[in-house]
């Protein structure tokens, strides 16, 4: 196994320190291949903040309780805050390489949430980057070097990482937010050119390689209804201007529309509309 470590002052004791908007306690790597197995169990947590990029291979880690699982793969990163029970391991089988850094301060709420950090989330991916590893290191070293000033270089060199970081799940959530606007707007001209015929929502998203719940929320999110909604919103529009504007019955309506039960058909104008098909179109008859 690999191991390179730097600590404040060469002390292993975790601290807390509210003298300073920032301190960096200490940075380290470990880096996994023959050694099969490196466990880390702490109950009570510690008393500093805890940042761990997967760099390769993944961290198995146990949040809340000891007898939760949670596989991290490469390109996340995981923060302890103090006091958070922390216990995790990682294994040679595979070829896992992390890097940890713990920090302090009076102002680390504040950092974290404008760094992006959003409060009570652990995971957060920010994807591989040599430029993240050249950063540890340079924090690994100049708590090694302990030259003069270092105190507050670590400050600037973990401010970079966390701008880092930053920069990469801003990206992410754009892209994420690029992905969901596409794939919706793929499904509302689906879903509005083949609103008469049987739409499997199910099928659908499977199609699309989303969940059915996924797709289901971000629908609703984007649209403000449901798919099964917005079909059946589509389904009376134009069944509506059918009624309106043609002598077909309201059987004949019913197939149109995509509805093989007058009945079924029926209920769902209803619904919508507070009348029956045939008072609707009674009612605008009158109106004219």
């Amino acid at each position: 196994m690999y191991m390179n470590t730097g600590y404040l002052n060469q002390s292993h004791q975790d601290f807390k320190d509210k003298r300073q908007p920032l301190v960096v306690g200490s940075c380290g790597c470990y880096r996994l291949s023959t050694y099969p197995k490196l466990p880390t169990y702490r109950p009570r947590g510690r008393l500093d903040y805890q940042i761990i990029y997967i760099a390769s291979g993944k961290g198995y880690f146990h949040f809340d309780s000891p007898e939760n699982e949670t596989i991290v793969p490469a390109g996340n990163i995981v923060l302890f805050r103090p006091k958070e029970l922390q216990k995790y391991e990682y294994y040679g089988k595979d070829k896992t390489e992390v890097y940890w850094i713990h920090f302090t301060g009076s102002n680390i709420k504040n950092l974290l949430r404008r760094y992006g950090f959003a409060d009570k989330k652990r995971i957060f991916p920010v994807g591989t980057s040599p430029e993240y590893e050249r950063l540890f290191k340079r924090i690994i070293l100049e708590l090694q070097k302990c030259q003069e000033e270092y105190e507050e270089m670590l400050v600037h060199l973990l401010q970079l990482l966390l701008i880092e970081f930053e920069r990469e799940l801003t990206r992410e959530h754009v892209l994420k937010d690029e992905y969901m606007d596409r794939e919706m707007e793929v499904a509302i001209s689906y879903f509005s050119s083949s609103y008469n015929l049987e739409i499997n929502v199910k099928e659908y998203a499977y199609s699309k390689g989303m969940s059915t719940s996924w797709f289901i929320r971000n629908f609703k999110k984007y649209t403000g209804e449901t798919p099964i909604q917005f079909i059946t919103s589509a389904r009376i529009m134009n069944a509506q201007i059918l009624l309106e504007t043609t002598a077909y019955s309201v059987n004949e309506i019913s197939q149109i529309v995509g509805y093989s039960n007058p009945s079924y058909f029926s209920r769902a104008f209803r619904s919508k509309k507070g009348y029956s098909p045939q008072q609707y179109r009674n009612r605008m008859r009158e109106m004219e």
